[in-house]
Protein backbone atom coordinates (compact mmCIF):
# COMPACT_ATOMS: atom_id res chain seq x y z
CA UNK A 1 0.00 0.00 0.00
CA UNK A 2 1.16 3.41 -0.95
CA UNK A 3 0.77 6.14 1.61
CA UNK A 4 0.42 9.57 -0.27
CA UNK A 5 1.74 12.67 1.93
CA UNK A 6 0.47 15.51 0.76
CA UNK A 7 2.49 19.01 1.35
CA UNK A 8 1.23 22.08 2.76
CA UNK A 9 1.44 24.68 0.01
CA UNK A 10 2.61 27.09 2.46
CA UNK A 11 5.35 25.09 3.71
CA UNK A 12 6.71 24.81 -0.11
CA UNK A 13 9.37 27.13 -1.43
CA UNK A 14 9.09 29.81 -3.69
CA UNK A 15 11.59 28.09 -6.23
CA UNK A 16 9.21 24.80 -5.99
CA UNK A 17 6.44 27.00 -7.45
CA UNK A 18 6.99 26.87 -10.69
CA UNK A 19 6.36 30.00 -12.99
CA UNK A 20 3.41 31.53 -11.47
CA UNK A 21 0.64 33.46 -13.92
CA UNK A 22 0.15 36.37 -11.50
CA UNK A 23 0.83 39.95 -11.58
CA UNK A 24 0.42 41.30 -8.08
CA UNK A 25 0.29 45.56 -8.51
CA UNK A 26 -0.34 48.14 -6.06
CA UNK A 27 -2.04 51.28 -6.33
CA UNK A 28 -0.72 53.80 -4.04
CA UNK A 29 -0.39 57.22 -3.30
CA UNK A 30 1.63 59.57 -0.83
CA UNK A 31 5.15 60.96 -0.33
CA UNK A 32 7.94 59.26 -1.09
CA UNK A 33 8.07 57.44 2.07
CA UNK A 34 4.63 56.39 2.52
CA UNK A 35 4.81 54.83 -1.42
CA UNK A 36 7.80 52.50 -0.38
CA UNK A 37 6.05 52.11 3.28
CA UNK A 38 2.82 50.64 1.22
CA UNK A 39 5.13 48.67 -1.13
CA UNK A 40 6.92 47.20 2.24
CA UNK A 41 3.71 46.30 3.82
CA UNK A 42 1.67 44.93 1.14
CA UNK A 43 4.43 42.68 -0.67
CA UNK A 44 6.29 42.00 2.97
CA UNK A 45 6.23 38.24 2.18
CA UNK A 46 7.71 38.42 -1.34
CA UNK A 47 10.22 40.67 -0.25
CA UNK A 48 11.56 38.91 2.82
CA UNK A 49 11.48 35.83 0.83
CA UNK A 50 13.67 37.26 -1.96
CA UNK A 51 16.32 38.90 0.29
CA UNK A 52 16.27 35.38 1.96
CA UNK A 53 17.07 33.79 -1.10
CA UNK A 54 19.02 36.53 -3.04
CA UNK A 55 22.02 34.66 -3.68
CA UNK A 56 24.58 37.73 -4.54
CA UNK A 57 23.55 39.58 -1.17
CA UNK A 58 24.12 36.30 0.80
CA UNK A 59 27.13 34.85 -0.67
CA UNK A 60 28.95 38.30 -1.33
CA UNK A 61 27.35 41.67 -0.65
CA UNK A 62 26.86 40.81 3.23
CA UNK A 63 30.27 39.79 4.02
CA UNK A 64 32.17 42.62 2.53
CA UNK A 65 29.90 44.65 3.97
CA UNK A 66 31.63 44.00 7.39
CA UNK A 67 34.69 44.82 5.70
CA UNK A 68 36.76 48.15 5.82
CA UNK A 69 36.95 48.90 2.55
CA UNK A 70 33.16 46.81 1.40
CA UNK A 71 31.48 49.28 4.17
CA UNK A 72 33.96 52.21 2.83
CA UNK A 73 32.09 51.98 -0.68
CA UNK A 74 28.48 51.85 1.18
CA UNK A 75 28.87 54.74 3.19
CA UNK A 76 30.85 56.27 0.06
CA UNK A 77 27.64 55.99 -2.63
CA UNK A 78 24.84 56.12 -0.15
CA UNK A 79 26.42 59.83 0.51
CA UNK A 80 26.30 60.56 -2.96
CA UNK A 81 22.51 59.58 -3.27
CA UNK A 82 21.62 61.10 -0.45
CA UNK A 83 22.78 64.14 -1.56
CA UNK A 84 21.41 63.43 -4.93
CA UNK A 85 18.18 61.78 -4.18
CA UNK A 86 17.30 61.93 -0.71
CA UNK A 87 13.65 60.98 -1.60
CA UNK A 88 14.42 58.01 -3.25
CA UNK A 89 16.25 56.73 0.20
CA UNK A 90 13.29 57.19 1.62
CA UNK A 91 11.24 55.52 -0.46
CA UNK A 92 13.65 52.01 0.38
CA UNK A 93 13.78 53.48 4.12
CA UNK A 94 10.01 52.82 4.01
CA UNK A 95 10.19 49.84 1.68
CA UNK A 96 12.69 48.58 4.67
CA UNK A 97 9.79 49.71 7.33
CA UNK A 98 6.86 48.19 5.93
CA UNK A 99 8.48 44.85 4.85
CA UNK A 100 10.63 44.29 8.13
CA UNK A 101 14.13 43.95 6.34
CA UNK A 102 17.27 45.93 7.36
CA UNK A 103 17.73 48.96 5.32
CA UNK A 104 21.25 48.29 4.59
CA UNK A 105 20.15 44.76 3.14
CA UNK A 106 18.01 46.32 0.36
CA UNK A 107 20.54 49.17 -0.12
CA UNK A 108 23.49 46.39 -0.64
CA UNK A 109 21.37 44.72 -3.49
CA UNK A 110 20.64 48.16 -5.07
CA UNK A 111 24.72 48.53 -5.32
CA UNK A 112 24.66 45.27 -7.23
CA UNK A 113 28.52 44.34 -7.79
CA UNK A 114 29.46 48.16 -6.90
CA UNK A 115 30.59 47.00 -3.51
CA UNK A 116 32.70 43.68 -4.72
CA UNK A 117 34.10 45.64 -7.66
CA UNK A 118 34.93 48.57 -6.30
CA UNK A 119 36.34 47.49 -2.69
CA UNK A 120 37.94 44.62 -4.44
CA UNK A 121 40.49 46.39 -7.01
CA UNK A 122 38.22 45.67 -9.75
CA UNK A 123 37.57 42.07 -8.80
CA UNK A 124 34.40 41.01 -11.45
CA UNK A 125 31.14 40.13 -9.45
CA UNK A 126 28.38 38.39 -10.63
CA UNK A 127 29.11 37.46 -14.54
CA UNK A 128 26.16 35.14 -14.82
CA UNK A 129 23.77 36.07 -18.14
CA UNK A 130 21.48 38.21 -16.62
CA UNK A 131 19.99 40.78 -18.54
CA UNK A 132 17.27 41.15 -21.14
CA UNK A 133 16.15 41.64 -24.41
CA UNK A 134 15.09 44.72 -25.91
CA UNK A 135 13.07 45.06 -29.91
CA UNK A 136 11.70 48.48 -31.14
CA UNK A 137 10.15 48.11 -34.22
CA UNK A 138 8.93 51.68 -35.31
CA UNK A 139 6.44 50.61 -38.87
CA UNK A 140 3.12 52.71 -40.09
CA UNK A 141 0.66 51.58 -37.56
CA UNK A 142 3.02 49.38 -35.84
CA UNK A 143 4.94 51.15 -32.87
CA UNK A 144 6.00 48.82 -30.86
CA UNK A 145 8.76 48.27 -27.81
CA UNK A 146 9.27 44.93 -26.71
CA UNK A 147 11.20 43.47 -23.94
CA UNK A 148 12.08 40.40 -22.71
CA UNK A 149 12.73 40.87 -18.52
CA UNK A 150 15.62 38.29 -17.83
CA UNK A 151 16.79 37.39 -13.68
CA UNK A 152 18.38 35.43 -11.88
CA UNK A 153 16.19 32.20 -11.13
CA UNK A 154 15.41 33.09 -7.74
CA UNK A 155 13.88 36.40 -9.41
CA UNK A 156 11.00 34.38 -10.25
CA UNK A 157 7.64 35.04 -8.80
CA UNK A 158 9.41 37.16 -6.57
CA UNK A 159 8.43 41.05 -8.43
CA UNK A 160 5.25 42.82 -8.58
CA UNK A 161 3.44 45.94 -10.74
CA UNK A 162 4.19 49.51 -8.61
CA UNK A 163 1.47 52.20 -10.02
CA UNK A 164 2.05 55.45 -7.65
CA UNK A 165 1.44 59.00 -7.52
CA UNK A 166 3.91 60.51 -5.18
CA UNK A 167 2.91 63.73 -3.91
CA UNK A 168 5.31 65.67 -1.20
CA UNK A 169 5.60 69.29 -0.32
CA UNK A 170 8.43 70.89 -2.07
CA UNK A 171 9.43 68.10 -4.93
CA UNK A 172 7.92 67.08 -8.37
CA UNK A 173 4.66 65.26 -8.72
CA UNK A 174 5.48 62.08 -10.24
CA UNK A 175 2.81 59.59 -11.73
CA UNK A 176 4.31 56.17 -13.21
CA UNK A 177 3.87 52.66 -13.27
CA UNK A 178 6.86 49.91 -13.11
CA UNK A 179 7.64 46.26 -13.11
CA UNK A 180 9.86 45.77 -10.04
CA UNK A 181 11.59 43.62 -7.98
CA UNK A 182 10.90 42.77 -4.60
CA UNK A 183 12.45 44.97 -2.33
CA UNK A 184 14.11 47.16 -5.00
CA UNK A 185 13.33 50.54 -6.22
CA UNK A 186 10.92 50.75 -9.10
CA UNK A 187 12.32 51.75 -12.41
CA UNK A 188 15.34 49.53 -13.16
CA UNK A 189 13.06 46.97 -15.76
CA UNK A 190 9.93 48.41 -17.72
CA UNK A 191 7.40 51.05 -17.81
CA UNK A 192 5.85 54.24 -18.24
CA UNK A 193 5.23 57.70 -16.63
CA UNK A 194 2.20 60.36 -17.19
CA UNK A 195 4.23 62.26 -19.24
CA UNK A 196 4.20 59.86 -22.12
CA UNK A 197 7.62 58.12 -21.67
CA UNK A 198 7.58 54.32 -22.38
CA UNK A 199 10.86 52.77 -21.65
CA UNK A 200 12.98 49.47 -21.23
CA UNK A 201 16.11 48.60 -19.06
CA UNK A 202 19.10 46.41 -20.41
CA UNK A 203 21.89 45.92 -18.07
CA UNK A 204 25.07 46.32 -18.94
CA UNK A 205 28.48 45.05 -16.97
CA UNK A 206 31.44 47.35 -17.65
CA UNK A 207 34.59 46.32 -16.13
CA UNK A 208 35.32 48.70 -13.53
CA UNK A 209 32.57 50.25 -11.43
CA UNK A 210 32.55 53.13 -9.68
CA UNK A 211 32.59 53.89 -5.57
CA UNK A 212 30.65 57.25 -4.54
CA UNK A 213 28.65 57.71 -8.05
CA UNK A 214 25.38 56.82 -8.53
CA UNK A 215 23.99 53.16 -8.80
CA UNK A 216 21.89 52.79 -11.94
CA UNK A 217 18.85 51.75 -9.54
CA UNK A 218 18.90 55.50 -8.52
CA UNK A 219 19.14 56.92 -12.14
CA UNK A 220 16.44 54.87 -13.60
CA UNK A 221 14.56 55.49 -10.65
CA UNK A 222 14.89 59.37 -11.41
CA UNK A 223 13.91 58.53 -15.29
CA UNK A 224 10.11 57.79 -14.31
CA UNK A 225 9.79 61.43 -13.06
CA UNK A 226 11.50 63.38 -16.77
CA UNK A 227 8.87 65.46 -18.91
CA UNK A 228 10.69 64.85 -22.25
CA UNK A 229 13.62 63.52 -24.13
CA UNK A 230 15.92 66.79 -23.37
CA UNK A 231 15.14 65.68 -19.57
CA UNK A 232 15.87 62.23 -19.95
CA UNK A 233 19.36 63.09 -20.93
CA UNK A 234 20.22 65.32 -18.19
CA UNK A 235 18.91 62.80 -15.87
CA UNK A 236 21.43 59.75 -17.33
CA UNK A 237 24.67 62.10 -17.65
CA UNK A 238 24.15 62.49 -14.03
CA UNK A 239 26.15 65.82 -14.05
CA UNK A 240 27.98 66.66 -10.85
CA UNK A 241 28.13 62.69 -9.99
CA UNK A 242 28.15 60.19 -12.89
CA UNK A 243 26.96 56.54 -13.29
CA UNK A 244 28.72 53.97 -11.02
CA UNK A 245 27.81 51.43 -13.61
CA UNK A 246 26.85 50.79 -16.85
CA UNK A 247 22.64 49.72 -18.80
CA UNK A 248 20.97 51.06 -21.24
CA UNK A 249 17.13 52.49 -22.27
CA UNK A 250 15.23 51.59 -24.72
CA UNK A 251 12.25 54.82 -24.84
CA UNK A 252 10.12 56.76 -26.64
CA UNK A 253 7.92 59.53 -25.47
CA UNK A 254 4.39 59.33 -26.56
CA UNK A 255 3.15 62.46 -26.39
CA UNK A 256 5.90 64.43 -28.45
CA UNK A 257 5.19 66.06 -31.73
CA UNK A 258 6.37 65.29 -35.10
CA UNK A 259 7.04 61.53 -36.28
CA UNK A 260 7.51 58.79 -33.75
CA UNK A 261 10.78 57.94 -32.80
CA UNK A 262 12.44 55.51 -30.41
CA UNK A 263 15.59 55.91 -28.78
CA UNK A 264 18.48 53.68 -27.17
CA UNK A 265 20.89 54.89 -24.75
CA UNK A 266 24.40 53.71 -23.34
CA UNK A 267 25.64 54.83 -20.22
CA UNK A 268 28.46 53.98 -19.48
CA UNK A 269 30.24 54.28 -15.76
CA UNK A 270 32.06 57.94 -15.14
CA UNK A 271 35.37 58.02 -16.57
CA UNK A 272 38.32 58.62 -13.52
CA UNK A 273 38.30 62.31 -13.22
CA UNK A 274 35.58 63.19 -14.99
CA UNK A 275 31.56 63.85 -13.53
CA UNK A 276 28.96 62.76 -15.67
CA UNK A 277 28.60 59.33 -17.14
CA UNK A 278 29.37 58.21 -20.51
CA UNK A 279 26.71 58.56 -22.93
CA UNK A 280 26.02 57.37 -26.26
CA UNK A 281 22.44 57.63 -27.93
CA UNK A 282 21.39 56.01 -31.47
CA UNK A 283 17.49 56.58 -32.49
CA UNK A 284 15.15 54.83 -34.60
CA UNK A 285 12.76 57.60 -37.31
CA UNK A 286 9.98 55.54 -39.09
CA UNK A 287 10.39 52.97 -40.85
CA UNK A 288 13.79 51.95 -38.61
CA UNK A 289 14.51 49.12 -36.17
CA UNK A 290 16.38 48.64 -33.11
CA UNK A 291 17.79 45.39 -30.70
CA UNK A 292 19.60 45.91 -27.78
CA UNK A 293 20.67 42.56 -25.38
CA UNK A 294 23.32 43.23 -22.53
CA UNK A 295 26.61 44.01 -24.48
CA UNK A 296 27.73 47.71 -25.36
CA UNK A 297 27.14 48.38 -29.10
CA UNK A 298 28.65 51.69 -29.28
CA UNK A 299 30.28 52.83 -26.41
CA UNK A 300 34.14 51.49 -26.11
CA UNK A 301 33.79 50.68 -22.55
CA UNK A 302 35.86 48.22 -21.00
CA UNK A 303 33.61 44.91 -20.26
CA UNK A 304 33.43 41.98 -18.02
CA UNK A 305 34.42 38.83 -19.44
CA UNK A 306 31.90 35.65 -19.17
CA UNK A 307 28.09 34.54 -19.28
CA UNK A 308 26.66 37.55 -19.47
CA UNK A 309 28.94 39.15 -22.39
CA UNK A 310 28.39 35.57 -24.41
CA UNK A 311 24.34 35.39 -23.78
CA UNK A 312 24.14 38.54 -25.43
CA UNK A 313 26.35 37.63 -28.35
CA UNK A 314 23.94 34.60 -29.04
CA UNK A 315 20.67 36.14 -28.56
CA UNK A 316 21.69 39.16 -30.88
CA UNK A 317 22.59 36.49 -33.36
CA UNK A 318 18.96 34.87 -33.03
CA UNK A 319 17.15 38.56 -33.49
CA UNK A 320 18.97 38.88 -36.54
CA UNK A 321 18.39 35.70 -37.64
CA UNK A 322 14.80 37.24 -38.30
CA UNK A 323 13.28 39.55 -40.88
CA UNK A 324 13.50 42.89 -39.42
CA UNK A 325 10.05 43.12 -37.79
CA UNK A 326 7.33 44.86 -39.01
CA UNK A 327 4.57 44.28 -36.81
CA UNK A 328 3.76 43.57 -33.03
CA UNK A 329 3.32 39.85 -34.00
CA UNK A 330 6.81 39.80 -35.25
CA UNK A 331 7.92 41.21 -32.18
CA UNK A 332 6.51 38.74 -30.09
CA UNK A 333 7.88 36.00 -32.36
CA UNK A 334 11.34 37.04 -32.09
CA UNK A 335 11.12 37.22 -28.16
CA UNK A 336 9.84 33.85 -28.19
CA UNK A 337 12.95 32.61 -29.92
CA UNK A 338 14.57 29.54 -28.36
CA UNK A 339 16.84 28.28 -31.12
CA UNK A 340 19.80 28.46 -29.83
CA UNK A 341 21.30 25.98 -28.25
CA UNK A 342 23.09 27.93 -25.42
CA UNK A 343 21.51 30.94 -24.54
CA UNK A 344 17.97 31.78 -25.91
CA UNK A 345 16.03 34.88 -26.40
CA UNK A 346 13.47 33.69 -24.29
CA UNK A 347 15.25 31.56 -21.65
CA UNK A 348 13.12 28.78 -19.74
CA UNK A 349 13.85 25.66 -21.21
CA UNK A 350 16.29 23.88 -18.99
CA UNK A 351 15.26 23.60 -15.12
CA UNK A 352 19.07 24.01 -14.06
CA UNK A 353 19.37 27.05 -16.08
CA UNK A 354 20.05 30.20 -13.31
CA UNK A 355 18.73 32.91 -15.79
CA UNK A 356 14.32 32.95 -16.68
CA UNK A 357 12.53 34.96 -18.91
CA UNK A 358 10.33 36.41 -15.84
CA UNK A 359 8.36 38.99 -18.16
CA UNK A 360 7.46 40.07 -21.55
CA UNK A 361 6.48 43.23 -22.11
CA UNK A 362 4.66 44.74 -25.33
CA UNK A 363 4.18 48.22 -25.18
CA UNK A 364 2.32 49.49 -28.34
CA UNK A 365 2.58 53.17 -28.96
CA UNK A 366 -0.40 52.98 -31.46
CA UNK A 367 -3.13 51.86 -29.47
CA UNK A 368 -1.34 53.18 -26.24
CA UNK A 369 -1.23 49.38 -24.43
CA UNK A 370 0.83 47.61 -22.14
CA UNK A 371 0.50 44.03 -22.61
CA UNK A 372 2.29 41.64 -20.51
CA UNK A 373 2.96 37.91 -20.69
CA UNK A 374 4.00 35.71 -17.44
CA UNK A 375 4.90 32.87 -20.22
CA UNK A 376 6.31 32.65 -23.86
CA UNK A 377 3.94 35.19 -25.69
CA UNK A 378 4.11 33.32 -29.02
CA UNK A 379 1.77 30.64 -27.92
CA UNK A 380 -0.21 32.89 -24.32
CA UNK A 381 -2.40 35.35 -24.19
CA UNK A 382 -1.11 38.54 -21.67
CA UNK A 383 -2.10 37.82 -18.60
CA UNK A 384 -2.77 41.64 -18.52
CA UNK A 385 -3.39 44.59 -20.82
CA UNK A 386 -3.07 47.65 -19.21
CA UNK A 387 -4.36 51.27 -21.00
CA UNK A 388 -1.11 54.15 -20.81
CA UNK A 389 -2.45 56.67 -18.92
CA UNK A 390 -1.05 59.82 -19.52
CA UNK A 391 -2.00 63.65 -18.62
CA UNK A 392 -3.72 64.09 -21.43
CA UNK A 393 -6.06 61.43 -21.23
CA UNK A 394 -6.75 61.38 -17.31
CA UNK A 395 -10.20 62.27 -16.50
CA UNK A 396 -10.61 66.25 -15.58
CA UNK A 397 -11.73 65.31 -12.08
CA UNK A 398 -8.07 64.17 -11.49
CA UNK A 399 -6.35 66.34 -13.27
CA UNK A 400 -7.76 69.03 -11.13
CA UNK A 401 -7.08 67.25 -8.18
CA UNK A 402 -2.98 66.93 -9.04
CA UNK A 403 -2.99 70.82 -9.71
CA UNK A 404 -4.55 71.41 -6.17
Amino acid sequence: MTTIVEVPRENLAPQDLGRRNAVPIIYTRGTHYDIGFDIGRTFGKLIRDYVERYKPLNEAYLSLYETIEGRRVYDETLACVKEQYPQYVREIEGTADGSGVPFYKLFLMHLDDIVPNAAADGAQGNTQPVGCSSIICNHPGQEILGHNEDALTETMNHWYLVDAHVVEPGLQEEKFCSLSYAGFLPGYTMGYNHHGLVYSINTLSARTLRSGKTPRYFITRALLGVENFVKAQETLRNEGYGAAEGFSVNMTFLKQEGDRMFHNAEVGPVETGDTRSQLCIMTASPGENLFHCNKYMRLKVPEVEGLIIDSSIHRMAAINRHPPPKTRQEVIDILSDQTDDDFRVYQDIRPEDFVKTIATGIFDCVARTWSIYTDKPNCNEPIVVLPLRFKDNEPQCCRMKSAS
